[in-house]
């Protein structure tokens, strides 16, 4: 879930430290409404940012329903967002809760997120309101330079009981950890990469790319890198490590190989992508990998496929539909959305679960661990165009595999990995 970066992120906006917190509810407001703002510019490049939204009640009464309103004061442009209904009126932005996050208890938060556009300066909002209540407050600005890459986006995880926060992510069960180690008979010997442990790294390697992305970071703590090990013919081997604790229902991290468009594209051309679902072109997708768990993990290991309603999507352009493949998991991890089936495809059975972030997210989980797959992707977006879930106009516009960290320490390594298209 998450989903999922090429850009050198920005300092989150601070006030000496981790975030820019606007402020407290003043004295004289009702309890009702009282509330905090965490405003984080996550990630800045050439014309556009990324920007993530906490919102917290401080009161003692739950709210039952809330609209967030600000004024963007830099003319900055709303692109789009989730976990919310989002509107701009000339520089004022307004978002109201997306139904299934309406209810607030005291003490607790909801989260939310937008793509913008900007130009000649960022600054951030200084005045928030709930539900008509000013949070107010002052926010600081940040020096970071930035980012001339495209933002990443569309990951974050929902909460313990299967309630979306962001996008297609994993939220686990609160039992069955499993500490079994997946082995994979490697294809050949490939001596081991330089590691990347800077956040959202991106290791260009012919027409893939390995993002060292780390969307959900705020949730823990911890640090993750990545390799690449160089290409054999059309087959990339790379790698990647990590080490996360924190709140075991929410991704740290994705570090993915990355084919196609990812909030923008960091490889334009010889990706064969986008293709739309009506060509009927197979998606051949071949992965050897070996997980090795140096301590019990939340996790698992999945592709990740974006699709859009255009042929050329860019950064602004969130997706319509996101498929997931679930090849490998562990600690009781599980998919955002509900089960709605068990399906045979390849031979293997698989439990298809469906929900929406914002758009349609759906889940194909093995029934059984595996760490080798020689797949056609398509056939799975067969099955839900058989089903009347995805329009066969759909534009197949990216395919990553990688790795959903919730909590623990560990490292994939990928002995071959090639993905093609026609």
């Amino acid at each position: 879930m998450l989903a999922k970066r090429i850009v050198v992120p920005l300092s989150v906006l601070t006030l000496g430290s981790a975030a820019a917190v606007v402020g407290v509810l003043n004295a004289d407001a009702a309890e009702a409404a009282a509330c905090s703002v965490t405003y984080t510019v996550a990630s800045q490049w050439n014309t556009g940012f990324n920007g993530e939204i906490k919102i917290k009640n401080t009161g003692g009464t739950t709210y039952d329903g809330w609209k967030l309103g600000f004024t963007f004061p830099s003319g900055q442009k709303l692109a789009g967002g989730w976990n919310g209904t989002w509107t701009q009126s000339g520089t004022a932005v307004t978002v109201t809760d997306a139904g299934w996050n309406r209810s607030v208890a005291p003490g607790g938060q909801v989260a939310l997120g937008f793509n913008g556009a900007w130009s000649g300066g960022n600054a951030v909002p200084g005045t928030f309101t709930v539900n008509g209540v000013t949070c107010g407050g002052v926010a600081a600005t940040t020096s970071a330079t930035p980012s001339r890459s495209a933002s990443r986006t569309a990951t974050a995880s929902p909460t313990a009981t299967a309630t979306a926060t962001r996008t297609a992510t994993a939220t686990p069960a609160a039992t069955a950890t499993r500490t079994a180690t997946a082995t994979a008979t490697p294809t050949a010997t490939t001596t081991k990469g330089a590691e990347n442990c800077t956040d959202y790294a991106a290791l260009v390697r012919g027409k893939y790319w390995v993002n060292n992305n780390v969307w959900g970071k705020a949730d823990g703590t911890g640090s993750q890198c990545v390799w690449e090990n160089g290409l054999s013919g059309d087959s990339l081997s790379w790698g990647t490590s990590w080490t996360w604790a924190g709140d075991n229902t929410k991704v740290k991290s994705y570090a993915s190989s990355v084919l196609g468009w990812h909030w923008g594209w960091k490889v334009p051309s010889g990706t064969g992508l986008p293709v739309r679902l009506s060509a009927g072109k197979a998606v051949r997708a071949n992965w050897n990998f070996k997980v090795t768990q140096t301590t019990s993990n939340v996790m698992n290991v999945a592709y990740d496929l974006w699709l859009h309603d255009m042929a050329q999507p860019d950064w602004q352009n969130n997706p319509t539909d996101e498929v997931m493949v679930w090849l490998y998991r562990s600690g009781g991890a599980g998919p955002v959305g509900t089960k709605q089936a068990t399906v045979t495809i390849a031979g293997t059975t698989w439990d298809l679960y469906r929900g929406n972030i914002g758009w349609e997210v759906y889940s194909f989980v093995r029934t059984s661990n595996t760490s080798a797959a020689d797949l056609n992707l398509t056939d799975f977006t067969n099955d839900l165009v058989s089903r009347g879930w995805l329009a066969k106009t759909k534009y197949l516009s990216s395919v990553q595999s990688g790795t959903e960290i919730f909590t623990g320490s560990g490292r994939l390594d990928t002995t071959a990995y090639s993905v093609s298209i026609g």
